[in-house]
């Protein structure tokens, strides 16, 4: 039986879990597909030869475009990462004739659409099950299991990262700098966490997830982004006593052919099935138009998850090499072609209810005069704190409004930043109310 070959693009975290599988589930692989799989070379400038994973000199390769090319090997795995020179080996391996597995998703954010057109072209397949929610097979969830629905609004933990920092907060009562720190000593945040952090690797999903839901394409620079970085403990407080939690929310919502596309810090009820999602694991909420709303929950990063979901790719696509199957399934669960460019809502016209956080002066009138900068711009209040002073020269008056236009709660913020009594930026929080 002639096994299907596979290259590997890269062997550092995610590449070692794939080769560790490979040798592991040799023969449950060979078993599934009635033929076996076997690792024909790895492409990596670093690699040494390992004994204890079966990687012997004889597989180590420097030259990745040689090895893309050669008329031997049937799947690349490409787990180099980053834009160049992912997207070209990629194209080439294409050009080849080879069918892709990657876990690149700021590549596909960025380049999908190219990609996906060249696969689709010489009826080959690109698997990028790894892009999204690590071990959570979401992809295939969204691209199978839920087509015969309209999806109507995806919600998702999607950044392990910001996750674990939000979650140490809560529990720990720590500020955002001492929980980064601690995430980075436990190597759950890099060295420089920017990516993470300001919500960028979160955009790069949500690209994805709306391409799947709502069969639209979407660049990360048309996501309103922003990170956690403002996020302070006392917002977390405030958001317990109000009945909330702080999540990093990738939102997207289908709205009458508009596309809703947004990553921020979010309240969200403390009763809610995401709110009680920690640490690094992912959470992916959709509601569909007839089935209504489902969670998919699992580790979103690391080695073995990770690799688990590139190898349900490499499964998936050697069967349909196996029996011959002339084209592979549509990559985004449509032809290519019927994919159409998202026309997204300005963020000005996104309507939600928000959590305001005000500093000032204790002086009579305050309240009042904030409230009424508030009415005059249309945004009803729905809740008040109000603490005291004590030794203090400032207090914290917080405030929940009701669903308004976020162009209106700009222009009052504006506003309200030019008072006298006001100490401080005032800070905002979006709340979803009703997921």
């Amino acid at each position: 039986m002639k096994p299907i070959r596979i290259a590997l693009l890269g062997c550092v975290t995610v590449g070692g879990g794939v080769v560790k599988l490979l040798r592991r589930n040799a023969q449950d692989y060979a078993r599934k597909l009635g033929r076996p799989l076997e690792l024909a070379a790895i492409a990596d400038r670093s690699l040494k030869p390992d004994r204890s994973l079966g990687i012997t000199r004889g597989l180590i390769t420097r030259d990745s475009a040689a090895l893309v090319g050669r008329p031997d090997i049937d799947i690349v795995v490409e787990l180099f990462g980053g834009l160049e020179p992912a997207r070209s080996l990629i194209l080439k391996a294409l050009e080849a004739g080879k069918d892709v597995v990657t876990g690149n998703k700021a590549l596909l954010a960025e380049h999908g659409e190219e990609i996906f057109r060249g696969a689709a072209r010489r009826g080959l397949a690109v698997g990028f099950e790894a892009s999204v929610g690590g071990g959570v097979p979401i992809i295939r969830t969204l691209r199978q299991a839920l087509a015969g629905d309209r999806q109507r609004a995806v919600y998702g933990i999607v950044n392990g990262t910001c996750n674990s920092i939000l979650t140490t907060m809560t529990g720990q009562g720590v500020e955002f700098k001492a929980a980064l720190a601690d995430a980075q000593k436990s190597g759950i945040a890099e060295p420089d966490p920017t990516l993470d952090i300001e919500g960028h690797d979160a955009a790069h999903k949500l690209c994805l997830l709306v391409s799947l839901a709502f069969g639209v394409l979407l660049k990360p620079e048309r996501v309103y982004t922003e990170g956690i970085t403002r996020v302070t403990q006392s917002d977390i407080a405030y958001a317990r006593e109000l009945g909330y939690a702080i999540k990093l929310l990738a939102i997207a919502k289908e709205d009458g052919g508009a596309i809703e596309a947004r990553v921020h810090p979010t309240m969200i009820a403390a009763g809610h099935l995401l709110s009680g999602v920690g640490g690094a694991f992912n959470a992916i909420y959709i509601h569909g138009e007839a089935l209504g709303s489902t969670m998919y929950w699992g580790l979103g990063a690391g080695q073995m998850p990770t690799a688990t979901a590139v190898m349900a790719d490499v499964l998936e696509i050697a069967r349909d090499r196996i029996i011959g199957a002339s084209a592979r399934s549509h990559a985004l669960g449509l032809p290519v072609e019927h994919v159409r460019r998202a026309h997204v809502k300005p963020m000005d016209d996104v309507v939600c209810e928000y959590y305001l956080r005000f500093m000032v002066r204790d002086k009579p009138g305050v309240l009042g005069a904030i409230a009424s900068i508030l009415g005059r711009n249309g945004i009803s209040i729905a809740s008040v704190i109000q603490k005291d002073r004590g030794a203090e020269k400032t207090v914290p008056i917080i405030m929940r409004t009701h669903d308004t236009p976020e162009r209106n709660l700009k222009r009052a913020l504006g506003q309200i930043r030019r008072l006298t009594v006001v100490d401080a930026n005032p800070g905002f929080i979006r709340i979803e109310e009703s997921l």
